[in-house]
C-alpha cells in the first residue's frame, strides 16, 4: 500500500493508468518499429479484424485444414519459404545486425535505412485477392495494400524487409494498390472484364463474378476511375492502355505519403524526373538508383515491370501529400 501511495505521489494521479485499462486507437494509424503514427486515412493493421497477417505461414484463402505450411508446401514454388519476409540487413553493422536480429528496432536506426517508397498496381484487382496472390500462391510480401474504396491494409511492421522489388527491398517500403493493372495498346481485352458503364453512362469498376466478398469497408462502394476513359502511354518503349485509380486511392495514398515521408527523414517527397520535370518513364540507371531517395515506380527498379502505370497521376500524389505536411508544392509540369 505504502509503495502505491508512493508511486501516486511521484507520478501524479493525473498520469496513474490502471493495470488493464485499454489504449483506445482511431483507425488511421500505421505501425513503425512498433511505434503508431496517425495518417489521417482509414487503416487496417494485421492485428486487426478483417486484416491480412504476412507474418502467418499458413495460407489464408484455402480451407483450414489444408491451409498449414507442410500442406502447401507441395504446390508452391521450390523456392517458397514459410517466411514470407526477412531481415533488412544491407549496410548494418554485424553490431547492428545483433541489436534487431528476431526483435525490434530502435526507430532511428531504421529512419536511417529506409529512404524509398515503391509504387506497384496489384493486378489482382482488390487487395483481398492480391494478399491472396502475395501471401498464398508466390509466397512474397509488401508493407501496404491500398483497396479500390481508399482503405489501406499493412500487412508487417515497417523493421521487415518485405519481398516486393528485388534491390530495393531493404532499403524501401512497398505498397501495392488494387488496379487491374496496364495492358499493350490492341493486347488490352481484359480491361473490358473490369470496366463498364453504369445505367447514367457513367464508368465503373465492375468486380468479378467469383461470388466472393470483395471486402470493402465502405459500405455500398461502387468504385469508379478518377478518370472516366482509358489513358495511354509509353513505359519502358511499351505503349500501355490502363484506366485510372479511384479518387479513394488517391487520397489514401496521399495520406500515406505524407506520414513516410515524415517519420522517415531519408523519404523525399518526389518522384524521379526528366530534365522536363515530368516522370521518367523507364527504368533507373543502377548508378541513379543506387543514389535515389524519395518515390519510386516498381519499373524504376526492373526493367520487365511497368506498375504503377501509365494511368498513375504522379504529380496528384506528391502535390496532396506536400500540401498535407504544410510543404511548398513543385510546380506542376
Amino acid at each position: 500500500m505504502a509503495g502505491s501511495l508512493a508511486f501516486l505521489l511521484v507520478a501524479g494521479c493525473s498520469s496513474y493508468r490502471p493495470p488493464g485499462r485499454a489504449l483506445g486507437r482511431a483507425g488511421d494509424e500505421i505501425v513503425v518499429a512498433g511505434q503508431l503514427f496517425h495518417t489521417g486515412s482509414r487503416v487496417v493493421l494485421w492485428m486487426d479484424p478483417g486484416g491480412y497477417d504476412a507474418y502467418r505461414t499458413e495460407r489464408r484463402f484455402v480451407p483450414l485444414a489444408e491451409s498449414s505450411w507442410e500442406k502447401s508446401k507441395p504446390g508452391l514454388p521450390a523456392s517458397a519459404s514459410p517466411n514470407r519476409f526477412g531481415l533488412r540487413q544491407d549496410h548494418l553493422t554485424p553490431e547492428q545486425l545483433e541489436q534487431v536480429r528476431g526483435g525490434g528496432w530502435p526507430l532511428p536506426l531504421l529512419q536511417n535505412v529506409v529512404d524509398q517508397f515503391v509504387l506497384h498496381f496489384d493486378a489482382s484487382g482488390t487487395s483481398q485477392r492480391c494478399f491472396e496472390t502475395l501471401h498464398d500462391k508466390r509466397c512474397l510480401s509488401v508493407h501496404f495494400m491500398i483497396d479500390l474504396d481508399g482503405t489501406i491494409y499493412q500487412t508487417l511492421d515497417l523493421k521487415e524487409r518485405a519481398w516486393h522489388a528485388t534491390s530495393s527491398n531493404s532499403r524501401s517500403v512497398g505498397v501495392e494498390i488494387a488496379s487491374p493493372g496496364a495492358f499493350p495498346v490492341g493486347k488490352a481485352e481484359a480491361l473490358d472484364k473490369w470496366y463498364g458503364k453504369d445505367s447514367h453512362g457513367a464508368t465503373q469498376i465492375t468486380l468479378p463474378k467469383d461470388g466472393k466478398d470483395p471486402g470493402f469497408k465502405v459500405p455500398g462502394f461502387i468504385p469508379r476511375p478518377a478518370r472516366p476513359a482509358p489513358v495511354e502511354g509509353t513505359l519502358q518503349g511499351q505503349a500501355l492502355r490502363q484506366y485510372d485509380f479511384t479518387p479513394e486511392q488517391y487520397a489514401a495514398l496521399a495520406h500515406l505519403t505524407a506520414t513516410l515521408c515524415s517519420v522517415f527523414p531519408r523519404l523525399k517527397c518526389d518522384y524521379p524526373r526528366g530534365a522536363d520535370g515530368r516522370p521518367v518513364m523507364e527504368k533507373l540507371p543502377e548508378a541513379t538508383l543506387k543514389q535515389y531517395q524519395g518515390l519510386i515506380g516498381h519499373y524504376h527498379i526492373q526493367a520487365d515491370k511497368v506498375d504503377p502505370g501509365p494511368a498513375f497521376d504522379w504529380d496528384r500524389v506528391v502535390r496532396r501529400a506536400r500540401q498535407l505536411r504544410g510543404s511548398p508544392p513543385e510546380p506542376k509540369p
